[in-house]
């Protein structure tokens, strides 16, 4: 059975969000906190696009790469909110959202790896980031599991985890109890200052924030210019009473392995410039499982649950697109493969506009 279109409750609000994954539910979150009547709207269901097939890793070390150096610092300062983010959301709601300060070991497999990853190790620690080189045996030390034939690791301590379905809900329900109303499934035909314009009419709002992800561009001809990178990720599972394949992170040049605490184990991701589509191919989750088992055999031993496909919004910089200067339009998109970690983050900085033009200091 087809499900119908949800109505919003009204057709004016302080603030209307335009979509409910983790990005634009933090967003609407801190507004209903600071007071203001907020209704987000979600073109499926709440967390269906990026976040629901995001693994939830809060890494800004181990995700440093030459030339990102800006992004970095965002990301930094994402990872700095954190702690006291999830506290809250957790005290707030009562469910537990899998925050865990874990770290994360990022392994060379070969001699051609451990070169790589020499040199992102001295550009790491050129920025003054707290990573650490691990000699093969160090490496297995924290994680036992690790292949024997591994050839050296970087150690971020301060990278971390949390389980984005988890956070979605919390935030769901922290929204709800700030007295903010969400609608979905509503899609979206069109944003304007001030207008979102629904198939059931129009909406108008003090301001409307646009946290569509990928679907930005279909809104408005004055989007920015976010677009599609696939991500083909698999969700696998511990068996009966085995055990995890590693407690940390464990990122290679060509993978990551993520465990959950309820025995999920995402291995991800690819990079692909295949527009809009979200088919799985053979190709990429052999290459993922290839590349996860050469660096934790025990991969191999887990149940295969389902492969997944997400789109991430890239920018053409990298870098996301937070604010605006349009008087009753604001956007937040272009996270990349950081939605997660720089969902507080963002969230401050809409707050911080929104009290900008309502001229509160």
């Amino acid at each position: 059975m087809e499900t119908q279109p949800a109505a919003p409750k009204r057709s004016a609000y302080d603030l209307v969000v335009v979509g409910g994954g983790i990005v634009g539910l933090s967003c609407a979150w801190r507004a209903a906190q600071a007071g203001a009547d907020v209704l987000c709207v979600e073109r499926d269901d709440i967390g269906a696009g990026a976040s629901g097939v995001a693994a939830g890793m809060l890494a800004p070390v181990t995700e440093a790469d030459f030339g990102e150096e800006e992004l970095l610092r965002l990301n930094l300062e994402g990872r700095e909110l954190w702690p006291g983010f999830a506290a809250e959301l957790e005290e707030r709601t009562g469910m537990p959202i899998g925050y865990a300060e874990t770290g994360a070991l990022v392994v060379a497999v070969d001699r051609d790896d451990a070169e790589e990853l020499r040199r992102l190790h001295e550009f790491q620690r050129g920025l003054g980031l707290d990573s650490e080189w691990l000699a093969p045996r160090a490496a297995r030390a924290q994680e036992p599991r690790l292949s024997p034939r591994i050839a050296g690791a970087i150690a971020a301590a301060q990278d971390g985890q949390v389980d984005p379905a988890a956070v979605v809900a919390a935030l769901a329900q922290a929204f709800r109890s700030a007295g903010g109303e969400l609608a979905c499934p509503a899609p979206v035909e069109g944003v304007a200052p001030g207008r979102v314009r629904l198939a059931s009419g129009e909406l108008t709002a003090g301001d409307v924030l646009v946290a569509a992800g990928v679907w930005c561009g279909e809104l408005s001809d004055d989007a920015p210019p976010v677009r599609p990178l696939k991500g083909q990720l698999l969700e696998l599972r511990v068996r009966g009473s085995g055990q995890a394949p590693a407690r940390r992170i464990v990122r290679t040049p060509r993978c990551y392995v993520l465990t959950h605490s309820d025995g999920r184990v995402i291995v991800g991701a690819t990079m692909e410039e295949q527009g809009f589509d979200t088919t799985v191919t053979a190709d990429g989750a052999f290459r993922l499982l290839e590349a996860a088992y050469e660096v934790l055999p025990d991969v191999a031993e887990l149940e295969l649950v389902r492969a997944r496909v997400g789109l991430r919004p890239a920018m053409p910089d990298s870098r996301p697109v937070i604010g605006g200067d349009t008087p009753g339009l604001m956007w937040a998109t272009g996270h990349g493969r950081n939605g997660v970690l720089l969902a507080p983050l963002t969230a401050n900085r809409i707050a911080a506009v929104l009290r900008e033009r309502a001229g509160v200091a």
